[in-house]
């Protein structure tokens, strides 16, 4: 699947995010080069300050695959996983996580497995935008 594509897909998670008034963060998790689950944030909608796109995504990769050892996954998410979402994405064995935006350029950790794409589409202005409605 082509970074295109997965931006594509991402960015329709994104906008379902928005509509529903949740954080605009999308996360994607493809297997053999096929999309085995997505999912966008869900933590107002469930009023459960876990269900990030990452963990949900996470979550229908295990049931798809009936498997919580999810080694040859690959994750892509539109903002770099949080520190809970890393943790859990360890525990889950994905041991590759692209991403397009930085939390905080400054605190990225330097992990080997995570890795910044550029992007096409501005997934960082959507973000800001958001945020300064909400204020």
């Amino acid at each position: 699947m082509s970074i295109i594509n997965i931006e594509k897909e991402l960015n329709k998670l994104i906008l379902k995010a928005l509509k529903y008034n949740e954080v605009p963060i999308a996360a994607i998790i493809i297997k053999n080069g096929k999309i085995i689950s997505k999912a966008y944030n869900k933590v107002n909608k469930t009023n459960n300050f876990m269900d990030h796109a990452e963990i949900i995504s996470i979550k229908k990769a295990i049931k798809k695959l009936k498997n919580w050892r999810l080694k040859e996954c690959i994750m892509y998410v539109s903002l770099e996983p949080c520190a809970m979402c890393k943790e859990i994405i360890k525990k889950s064995r994905i041991e590759e996580v692209y991403y397009f935006v930085n939390q905080n350029a400054e605190k990225t950790e330097k992990n080997p497995n995570y890795k910044k794409i550029n992007s096409t589409t501005d997934f960082s202005t959507t973000l800001k935008k958001f945020f300064v409605n909400r204020r």
